[in-house]
């Protein structure tokens, strides 16, 4: 019996000075640009640098035909989109990534800003919450600026920002959330978080991890792997970047979130540890919205349209109270 390799199961390669080979090539999708090139195109994107220096980047959607009240523009709410990937993959002009941004833009309606963070290992944490919190602070420049971009300053609300992740894309979103009660984004308010299937972690092992060590997609020595790629150099996965249960600070940080919705699915290793992040919050006062479904895996909606339409659907729900 062959011995399972995490680095194969993932499609990556290291290499002797820690970097990744990424054999696997998803397809991906251009933006838009300010004017389609294909009549009655219902979302409209475009590509903005974040940091050249750090080669970061974010891709704004908008929907094509903006909801008016009295012929004033009505304004939309702002959700900054960090993608999954387990730190190590994927991008935001990935094709599904890219049209599920504009289905969100669409059916919400919202302005959305996608996050093209930098990738473990070659950028260990925290960069990735600092990529986060950079695009918080641009989207906040936007609404200030008499040169702001346009879709942001003329077309987004800026008391309604709303943190929104999948998978290590939601713990982003829920360690930028921590981070930014100690800055002052004003005019910008977040007032929610959405963490669709957060990717947390711990050393001792939970039931469920244990229940699907051998999981199909994401077997306990992947998830292992990836927090290994992730992690700063030393550290395990008692590290508070991985494990919110260790840090003594995020307890009295969580009073101050915001609402909340958590998403998971029952076939999800991380199944137990994302309950133990709903009843952290409950207990400090958090008004959650916890959408769990015994049946399905991590990340199932990246293959399965219908629960992808329904995480939709939640999040509209959420967002358009």
């Amino acid at each position: 019996m062959s011995r399972f390799d995490p680095y194969e199961h993932a499609n990556v390669s290291l290499n002797p000075d820690g970097s990744l080979t990424r054999h696997m090539k998803l397809p991906t999708s251009p933006p838009t640009g300010e004017v389609p090139k294909i009549p009655g195109t219902a979302v409209l994107s475009k590509d903005v640098t974040l940091d050249a220096q750090k080669e970061t980047w974010m891709r704004i959607y908008r929907p094509a035909k903006l909801p008016s009240n009295d012929n004033a523009v009505v304004r939309l709410p702002i959700i900054l989109f960090l993608h999954g990937g387990g730190w190590i993959h994927m991008s935001v002009a990935t094709t599904i990534l890219h049209e599920m941004s504009n289905k969100i833009s669409s059916d919400l309606p919202a302005i959305i800003v996608a996050v093209e963070f930098r990738l473990a290992p070659e950028h260990r944490l925290p960069a990735q919450y600092d990529d986060a919190i950079d695009a918080l602070q641009w989207v906040r420049s936007q609404l200030t600026s008499s040169n702001g971009e346009q879709w942001i300053r003329d077309y987004g609300d800026s008391s309604r920002c709303y943190l929104y992740g999948t998978s290590c894309g939601a713990n982003i979103a829920f360690n930028a959330a921590m981070r930014i009660q100690d800055l002052d984004l004003a005019p910008l308010t977040v007032v929610g978080i959405i963490l669709n299937q957060p990717f947390i972690g711990g050393k001792a092992r939970t039931r469920s991890e244990l229940k699907l060590a051998t999981d199909q997609y994401f077997p306990l020595p992947m998830i292992d792997m990836l927090w290994e790629l992730a992690l700063p150099p030393g550290t395990d996965r008692d590290h508070r970047f991985c494990n919110p249960f260790v840090d003594v600070q995020v307890k009295d940080k969580l009073k101050s979130v915001g609402r909340c919705l958590v998403v998971g699915f029952g076939g999800d290793p991380l199944i137990d540890r994302q309950q133990k992040l709903v009843q952290m919050m409950v207990e400090q006062g958090v008004m959650v919205e916890a959408r769990f479904d015994d049946v399905g895996f991590h990340c199932i909606d990246m293959i399965d349209t219908r629960r992808a339409n329904a995480i939709v659907n939640f999040i509209k729900e959420f967002v358009c109270v």
